[in-house]
């Protein structure tokens, strides 16, 4: 019931009073009774203390009765929602630096020094740590490493590993107060907002913010420029501006978390918001590695090789006659040198692989990725060939992987 006798208010007499039993016959209300309230009079205090009771209850949600200032609420509310991109720059910022790759000319002219960006991953035993890419600091002669707050290290490197494009330096730690934290790069979400911080141009600290366009994108690559794609690397997506300088940078979330490393870019004409960077789940497997021995362990086969299909060079008549392979035969990996495990094989000039463990390979690209997913050191591969038009088969035992240096002295590449 209501605040009347009818569940629902009417200006109507109600019925029920209307109607009497036969034991209120007699009955007959006194001459002088007190006079109630009128219906407006009712209705006003009912509007009072509902409107007081609107305000009780806005006071206990919104907490006004406390000592909050009320400006401080304002302020929450309206809150700027690219505060968080603001806090998290703040952040990251003193743990990215530049890096400049000196030549013979950046010597006398610091301008055309190579430019790239690096962060600043751990600290032990007084010196810093910092992740960059590979090409970063390719043919280093001088690395300068220079810190958020202005100040100029010189720079060594710990290890490198060209196939993943992942470096590591050290530096002398003096000074460094900020090192930044480590994400998660498989539970990224597509449509997530990133930052990109580095230095683009030799402008040194550069912000720059986007979303993630896509998680986890497999990117054709040449590993020695050759025009001819020999792996394939795995990058995050972005659309946040990434130039001339930030590779080596870091791509972090809202909560300054690093969650790749920026790698390049994709420019051409009528491109735009092309970005990316490596995982940093990716990142970490190399850079323990090095950390561990200066390098990548990876199993080595010894093969110089090219693709048989190979469009930039494709063989002729006279090249595929003297390979004496059978017609049916169009695709494989030409041995052009072998080297270590692949010459105690056997492996010699013009043969030509067509399986890994009777898996059919196709390419270079192929040979590379089922030596460095399926294998490990120490493990044995078969492998099956033509030479002069016959198909035969060895077993190889796989070594550890030479260094940088040791392949760029001719030991090979796979």
């Amino acid at each position: 019931m209501g605040l009347f006798d009818d569940d629902f208010y009417s200006t109507k007499i109600s019925r029920r009073h209307l109607r009497r039993s036969p034991k209120q016959e007699g009955w007959r209300a006194p001459k002088h009774r007190k006079k109630g309230l009128s219906t407006w009079q009712v209705s006003l205090i009912s509007s009072l203390l509902s409107a007081i009771f609107v305000v009780l209850l806005f006071v206990i949600f919104t907490g006004l009765n406390s000592a909050r200032n009320p400006v401080d609420l304002i302020n929450t509310v309206s809150a700027d929602p690219f505060n968080r991109i603001s806090v998290a720059a703040d952040k990251v910022s003193p743990s990215v630096v530049s890096i400049l790759n000196h030549n013979e000319f950046s010597r006398s002219n610091p301008d055309d020094a190579a430019l790239g960006s690096g962060v600043i991953f751990k600290q032990d035993d007084g010196k810093a740590y910092i992740i960059t890419n590979s090409h970063v600091i390719s043919g280093a002669d001088d690395l300068e490493v220079v810190s958020s707050d202005g100040v100029s290290r010189e720079a060594e490197i710990v290890g490198q590993d060209s196939i993943n494009d992942i470096a590591v330096l050290s530096i002398d730690g003096k000074g460094i107060n900020s090192v930044i934290e480590l994400g998660d790069s498989d539970s990224l979400r597509a449509g997530e907002t990133v930052i990109a911080v580095g230095n683009p141009l030799g402008l040194g600290g550069t912000l720059t913010s986007g979303i993630i366009s896509y998680t986890s994108r497999l990117i054709p690559i040449s590993l020695n420029q050759d025009g001819v794609y020999d792996w394939e690397q795995k990058v995050i997506q972005t659309d946040a501006a990434i130039n001339e300088g930030n590779s080596g940078g870091a791509l972090v979330d809202l909560k300054g978390r690093l969650i790749g490393i920026n790698t390049m870019k994709i420019s051409d004409t009528g491109v735009e918001g092309l970005g990316f960077a490596i995982p940093v789940n990716d990142v970490m497997k190399t850079v323990n590695g090095i950390m561990q021995y200066g390098k990548v362990v990876r199993p080595y086969l010894g093969v110089y090789t090219l693709d048989l299909d190979n469009p930039y060079a494709p063989i002729d008549a006279e090249q595929r006659k003297q390979l004496k392979l059978p017609q049916n035969i169009t695709s494989g990996v030409i041995v052009l040198e072998a080297h270590g495990p692949a010459q105690l094989a056997g492996l010699q000039l013009n043969d030509v692989i067509v399986q890994l463990d009777k898996e059919p390979i196709a390419s270079t690209r192929e040979l590379r990725k089922y030596l460095y997913d399926e294998k490990k050191v120490g493990d044995t591969l078969e492998i099956t060939f033509y030479r002069d038009g016959k198909l035969q088969t060895s077993n190889c035992k796989l070594t550890d992987k030479p260094s940088e240096a040791e392949i760029e002295a001719g030991l090979g590449d796979r």
